[in-house]
């Protein structure tokens, strides 16, 4: 049985993050700076609620009769107690016999271009243990992305703004001792939230391939993670900065970005579902109603348009899906997506670029763009890797992207070769037309000296 490191992983992060966002909102209290601290609390604890209500959603908790473990998850501590009880169930799971089994049936990848299917028992031990996974890996998206997200970028504009503020300002010892725990303390909260928003896209990655290709074994090789560790590192921390910075010079501004940003993803898959005709799905829960239902979808979207704000989300919502999720490998949609976000973070730039202030005196402006634009240059460079050489379904693709980039350089050169051969029409054509009107021009020339010797004789004679 495997062991359940991606459990681990998850509460770690989620309780390291969240005590150190509790205890430096603490030290936000003691210097004075309350608006900082209500941020910072906010973007902490709510993530928390939803990370409770996942859990106990995935479980069906709701209709079952567990006082204790509602009150372990009203008390913010389900994601340890869950911990705990994946533990126990893995470590009894070799001594103790199982009496009932169930049979999956998955087909493996493509060899020689035939696919085997294998069948698998699965005890009750086991599907205990991937309900679990399954549970802390959508946890761990939510967490990322509603909560380590802003959080991280809340904490590198505090940074930003109090960059120009020296100890030497601190009259006495404690107040200098103060200062330099909240920028320690911040550091190591920025790393955390940025381990968490990398972990939260590795899993929503992961989660993405296991559902489009549900019929076939999924093996992630090592390399394969530590590929798109480095992708989306490279794409959240450039994104994050590129906001900062932005933010930092038209705060207004920054507001009339992230809202067409949001509303964008926000309404997109149901713009998509409305033009579809299709009837409203009633299948994702049988207990819920129709009104819960549509909480569940509005906060799906929520979390999709959370996600796309800061990076691709390997993943297309499509409502009117029973699976609420598109299994379709849409190369298009990823090159508009990473095009126009490249346009955006650019745009971004510039615009900071012209209206900085006097903070970022000693900062080289135009190597720091450079930077930014190649670490995302990286991160594509990264992405284009993995889905060449890494993803675990490659053979399933109908066509690979080294592939595709040849077929577009065959494109744009057949379209150069066209318009060359255009121009060279055109120019063959025109001199044709010259050459005819140049042609009568001379014979009539020629002409008229005859017909002036012929008057002459006639004169004469």
């Amino acid at each position: 049985m495997k062991f359940p490191g991606s459990v681990l992983a998850s509460v770690f992060l989620f309780v390291a993050e969240t005590t150190a966002a509790l205890y430096l909102s603490s030290t936000y209290r003691s210097g004075g700076d309350g608006m900082w601290q209500a941020l910072t609390l906010l973007f902490s604890l709510l993530p928390c609620a939803l990370v409770q209500l996942t859990l106990l959603f995935v479980h069906r908790d709701f209709s079952r009769d567990r006082p204790l473990v509602l009150l372990l998850h009203l008390l913010q501590l389900g994601p340890l107690f869950r911990c705990f009880e994946v533990f126990c169930i893995y470590c009894q799971s070799g001594h103790v016999e199982e009496p009932y089994v169930s049979i999956t049936k998955k087909r493996q990848m493509p060899k020689n271009g035939f696919s085997e299917e294998v069948e698998k028992e699965v005890g009750q031990a086991e599907g205990k243990l991937f309900t679990h996974r399954s549970a802390f890996s959508r946890a761990s998206v939510i967490q990322a992305f509603l909560g380590s997200a802003p959080q991280l970028t809340l904490q590198l504009y505090i940074s930003t703004l109090q960059q120009d503020v020296t100890i030497g300002r601190y009259e006495t010892h404690k107040s200098r001792n103060l200062f330099l725990e909240v920028w320690l303390l911040r550091g190591l909260f920025m790393v955390l939230s940025l381990l968490s928003i990398v972990y939260g896209a590795l899993r929503c990655n992961i989660l993405a391939i296991k559902i489009k290709y549900d019929e076939y074994d999924v093996k992630v090789k090592p390399l394969a993670y530590v590929c798109i560790f480095l992708w989306r590192s490279f794409e959240i921390a450039t994104r994050v900065i590129v906001l900062v910075l932005f933010t930092s010079v038209l705060k207004a501004w920054v507001v009339i970005v992230v809202l067409i940003n949001f509303f964008s993803f926000f309404l997109y898959p149901w713009i998509l579902f409305w033009c579809s005709g299709s009837p409203f799905p009633e299948n994702i829960e049988k207990a819920l109603s129709r009104v819960g239902t549509t909480i569940v979808l509005c906060f799906l979207t929520l979390l999709y348009a959370g996600i796309n704000m800061f990076c691709w989300s390997a993943v297309q919502l499509k409502i009117n899906n029973p699976d609420l999720i598109s299994k379709s490998q849409n190369w298009y949609r990823l090159l508009v997506y990473y095009m126009l976000r490249f346009i955006e973070n650019a745009f971004l730039l510039l615009m900071w670029y012209l209206y900085k202030t006097d903070i970022y005196m000693y900062v080289c402006a135009p190597l720091l763009i450079l930077q930014l634009l190649i670490g995302y240059c990286t991160a594509i460079l990264f992405m284009l890797v993995f889905y060449q050489f890494f993803h675990p379904c490659k053979k399933l693709f109908s066509s690979s992207v080294s592939e595709g980039f040849q077929e577009w350089l065959k494109c744009v050169c057949c379209d150069c070769r066209q318009q060359k051969s255009r121009e060279s029409v055109g120019k063959t054509d025109l001199r044709s037309t010259g050459d005819r009107d140049e042609t009568p021009s001379s014979s009539k020339i020629s002409s008229m000296p005859s017909q002036i010797l012929n008057t002459d004789e006639l004169c004469s004679a």
